[in-house]
């Protein structure tokens, strides 16, 4: 729980703030850049929200919190939307894409996702991409929109509590060979580095790099879920590969970028990082300049 008397001094003046505590993940940020923002070394509120929209966004960014950095009043706090996770953010003819919220600390505050669509037969057909902390509220939510039948873990970091979701539903779990230490219980592997189709609507990526075993998951030609392998860039923005934050082989992360190059993405949605929405034709340009930085090294990141 956040507290009051350890306020950093770079929050705004008002009720909503960030203490001490703050692990610098970006969860805040990331979900709602109207009222956090970076400081280089936490984050802080840099305008208190007005209205009653504004401060469901804020009410909502604290909830997801992976380390209840956030604070506000009582009287604010009790105001906090129940309904407010899963997120909706991209809806397509083949489904729709929810933003989880909930962060873990043990994934660094990363960004899971949920996606709601229906066979043929009517029948949910969900799917997680990276897990959430483990939140009986949001399984409550989760569960009136049909559940979870698979569970896909882009790499090694973000498996969080992917036992915890696992069990509640019933879902069977996919992890790449070269990671899948990390969450040994998962039934299924990916192995390679060639495209793998799940189905008509959901591709694999093998995108080795960030680690041996990261996996991309492309969802209806134009969704595509990048865990830490790519992330849009905010100050200058721009689609950004990692060698401060490669923790396997940054060549190989290069070349499993230049492997995207032909896609059409509409909406990157990673880990970590802000996400985006891309025009027809943007994408490609984005990652041609993507690569031409991370071949200058460190320095050339955004």
């Amino acid at each position: 729980m956040a507290r009051a008397s350890e306020r950093l001094a770079a929050n705004a003046g008002g009720p909503f703030y960030v203490d001490a505590s703050c692990i610098d993940c970006g969860t805040c940020w990331q979900f709602d850049p109207a009222h956090f923002a970076p400081t280089g070394s936490t984050s802080h509120v840099w305008a208190q929200p007005q209205g009653d929209a504004e401060t469901r966004a804020a009410l909502l960014a604290l909830q997801a919190c992976p380390v209840a950095a956030i604070g506000t009043s009582r009287d604010l706090l009790a105001l906090t939307p129940a309904d407010g996770f899963p997120s909706l953010v991209v809806s397509l003819p083949q489904g729709e894409v929810h933003y989880c919220g909930w962060a873990s600390r043990r994934s660094f505050g990363a960004s899971s996702w949920l996606i709601t669509r229906r066979r043929p037969d009517g029948n949910a057909d969900n799917l997680l991409i990276d897990s959430p902390r483990w939140s009986a509220a949001l399984a409550r939510r989760i569960e009136a929109l049909g559940g979870v039948s698979r569970i896909l873990l882009s790499h090694r970091d973000d498996v969080a509590d992917h036992q915890a979701w696992a069990k509640r539903f019933g879902a069977e779990r996919w992890i790449h060979s070269a990671d899948a230490e990390a969450a040994p219980q998962a039934e299924h592997r990916f192995e390679g580095t060639e495209p793998i189709r799940l189905d008509a609507d959901l591709l694999v990526l093998p995108v080795p790099g960030h680690t041996a075993g990261s996996v991309a998951v492309l969802f209806a030609k134009q969704v595509l879920f990048s865990g830490d392998h790519l992330w849009w860039g905010v100050d200058p923005p721009g689609v950004v590969a990692s060698q401060r934050y490669c923790w396997w082989n940054w060549p190989e992360q290069l070349r499993s970028v230049e492997r995207l190059l032909d896609l059409d993405v509409r909406w990157l949605l990673p880990g970590h990082g802000r996400w985006h929405n891309f025009t027809p034709g943007e994408w490609r340009r984005e990652l041609e300049a993507t690569l031409a930085r991370g071949r200058q090294g460190p320095g050339g990141e955004p």
